[in-house]
């Protein structure tokens, strides 16, 4: 590319940002001066985008804030909450901790292994994976939309206050949610052809009594090497935590032992 065509593609990419904010002056607020100080261009363009689609009208503060992502609260134009999901730009090892779950997943096989295709790719899956599980029925976000490394999905609470992980939750009823957890968890499997890869207390929300499944960025197809191994993984860490709730040995034989619910989900 020539140096003069180099600097007229700058140039056009300044004056499509400086026209997007124009364009959304309107809806500005102080928490989108916010976010202007504290991502990169390409993710503002990506939101500015969704706000010119309609797809979101109204962002605020952060609700969840990790190493490799942040969730803010926002509003569509009829006023439902959306959870905005941006993945910021990832370490080398959380780089490595992906690999795993994309290598295998024929979803995903022509991935470059830089850094940006492997964030784009990560949103992409995580968006895929919410909709099979969605179609499935399972109780997940429903997905909305997605775009480079943002995320647009149904916001799981109220008023921008995220319901609890089930760690956090006081169930009236331990078995009774152990046993729809399992349920979900044969429909993702045999309905979407998924496994959730990271399942465990701190992967699932509690909302009007019942479970929510989130966070399913890492899920894999059933066809991918490791499905089996992930899927005793879930089972397991499932188990362990509804047994440390005191749940009566004999509910947790009839939910039935780790093996026992891994042959019923993959055999029925």
């Amino acid at each position: 590319m020539s140096f003069r065509r180099k600097v007229d593609k700058k140039l056009l990419r300044k004056e499509k940002l400086y026209e997007t904010k124009r364009l959304m002056k309107e809806k500005r607020s102080e928490e989108l001066e916010v976010l202007e100080e504290v991502l990169d261009r390409s993710t503002l363009m990506t939101i500015y985008g969704f706000l010119n689609k309609g797809i979101i009208d109204e962002i605020h503060g952060v609700v969840k804030a990790g190493k490799e992502a942040r969730i803010y609260w926002g509003r569509d134009p009829d006023k439902a909450e959306l959870a905005v999901k941006i993945y910021l730009t990832i370490s080398s090892e959380f780089r490595k901790g992906m690999l795993p779950y994309i290598e295998g997943d024929p979803r995903f096989t022509h991935v470059r292994r830089d850094s940006r295709s492997l964030v784009y790719a990560w949103a992409r899956k995580e968006f895929k994976n919410l909709h099979s599980a969605y179609a499935a029925g399972v109780r997940v976000p429903r997905p909305i939309a997605v775009s480079k490394n943002v995320l647009v999905m149904e916001f799981i609470g109220q008023n921008g206050v995220s319901a609890p992980i089930l760690k956090e939750a006081v169930l009236s009823n331990p078995t009774r949610i152990y046993r729809q957890i399992l349920v979900f968890v044969k429909k993702l499997y045999r309905e979407a052809e998924l496994v959730h890869a990271d399942l465990s207390e701190y992967n699932i929300m509690m909302w009007r009594t019942k479970p929510v499944l989130f966070d399913v960025s890492q899920a894999v197809s059933t066809k991918h090497p490791m499905a089996d191994q992930f899927l005793r993984r879930d089972l397991e860490n499932l188990h362990r935590y509804f047994e440390r709730l005191n749940t009566s040995e004999e509910r947790l034989l009839a939910a039935g032992s780790v093996d026992a619910m891994y042959r019923r989900i993959v055999s029925g």
